[in-house]
């Protein structure tokens, strides 16, 4: 099972406005990773998204993912002196509050992937549950069995991603975001990411949603601008 760094780009309530990270500068820096297999750039969707059932929140400046396929092979660029200190220094990152997390990555075919050429955006739904869950395996149990397959059924959807936590070391010297479990849902746009939000799978969505264990904490939903790069 992949591991995946979440490097998660924050604005200082305090701070000027910082400049927009440039998709190509972190690829660029990412591209030296030893061991990295893939990264995604992400960035706020202009004028958010339709979801009916959600306010619109104050999405990340930036969240960076790098996949590797193992544990050992991330922690590797997080030790002190490696690879991943890099990221800290770049523009509209180093302004911002800055948090990470690495995580187990799980996937889901969907009916049709589509083709997904180098540095073409598409449109990510980034979900996170910060918990706690009163039982996690039960919490876990629930969401990877049922949630899914109600996703794959959203029209135009292209990926199905979720991730659960893992105990990993880091010499980033930046805080550690400890969210329970994390999902994605990825379409081409934002147009074809809000039909989804239209279409009846978002009341199926919604309905399997009542049905969680019980879990407290932030449970939030932002539409992100995506650039993928495979090495």
């Amino acid at each position: 099972m992949d591991a995946c760094l979440f490097l998660i780009a924050n604005a200082r309530a305090t701070a000027d406005a910082a400049p927009t990270p440039d998709p190509a500068v972190l690829h660029a820096i990412a591209a030296g990773f030893t061991g990295i297999r893939r990264t995604v750039v992400h960035i706020p969707a202009e004028g958010g998204a339709s979801d009916p059932y959600l306010h619109a929140e104050a999405p990340p400046r930036c969240t960076l993912q790098a996949y590797f396929d193992n544990i050992g092979a991330l922690e590797n660029v997080l030790r002190d002196g490696g690879e991943a200190h890099a990221l800290l220094a770049v523009p509209g990152l180093k302004e911002c509050e800055l948090a990470q997390q690495v995580m187990a990555v799980r996937r889901y075919p969907v009916p049709d992937a589509g083709t997904q050429l180098a540095d073409t955006p598409r449109c990510t739904y980034m979900v996170s549950y910060e918990g706690p869950a009163e039982d996690l395996n039960a919490w876990l149990s629930h969401y990877i069995d049922s949630h899914p397959p109600i996703m794959a059924r959203f029209p135009g959807i292209r990926e199905i991603e979720i991730y659960t936590r893992m105990d990993y070391r880091s010499a980033l010297p930046i805080e550690r975001s400890h969210a329970m479990q994390r999902n994605k849902v990825v379409f081409d746009s934002p147009d074809a990411l809000n039909a989804a939000l239209a279409s009846p799978v978002r009341h199926e969505m919604r309905a399997d949603f009542r049905n969680f264990p019980p879990f407290s904490g932030a449970n939030q939903h932002f539409p992100m601008i995506s650039r993928a790069r495979d090495y």
